[in-house]
């Protein structure tokens, strides 16, 4: 299990991508949709916690300071090891600023971070399809072409349970 601090898109945005999951498995391509519990929604994560105090985490995120919403352009596809697809955003200062301070916070509770979420080695990505045979990979990219770009407004964030998809709304949007 693994805790992650997400946000999450608006309804349009978070329509766009389920729509974006639903014709990948009507291709055939397992996308998040169907992957482990089925309740994984659309996310950008800031940070991945391996080991945390879960109060001294909420409580530091808590504290930081609320930002407008984000709004990201997804221009292309991207995927790291093993066939894991994500969207390819362009990223502002302001997000990767908005990252660091809460990879900070997190990280001065003691929370173990995974370590493609530290600071050096983070990629903003929004996860498209868990496992994507090599044979499967052209049929995902021309799925998602035809739909990018997209732009996505986030307008909210959540603590997500990665292994049960239980999510705990934030009130503000760090």
């Amino acid at each position: 299990m693994a805790l992650a601090l997400c946000l999450l898109p608006d309804r349009r945005g978070e329509r766009a991508l389920r729509g974006l999951w639903d014709r990948l498995e009507e291709a055939g391509v397992g996308s998040l949709r169907s992957h482990t519990h089925g309740r994984h929604v659309p996310h950008l994560s800031y940070v991945v916690l391996r080991d945390w105090d879960d109060d001294a985490v909420r409580k530091a995120v808590a504290d930081l300071p609320a930002g407008a919403p984000v709004t990201l352009w997804f221009d292309g596809v991207g995927f790291f090891r093993r066939g894991r697809a994500w969207l390819v955003p362009t990223p502002d200062i302001d997000l990767l600023h908005r990252q660091r301070r809460a990879l900070a916070a997190v990280t001065e509770t003691g929370a173990d971070v995974h370590r493609h979420y530290e600071a050096a080695t983070w990629c903003p990505h929004c996860s498209l399809a868990p496992r994507v045979r090599l044979q499967a990979m052209p049929t995902l990219a021309a799925i998602v072409y035809d739909v990018l770009p997209l732009v996505v407004h986030f307008d909210r964030a959540a603590w997500v349970d990665s292994g049960t998809g239980e999510r705990w709304p934030l009130p503000q949007l760090p």
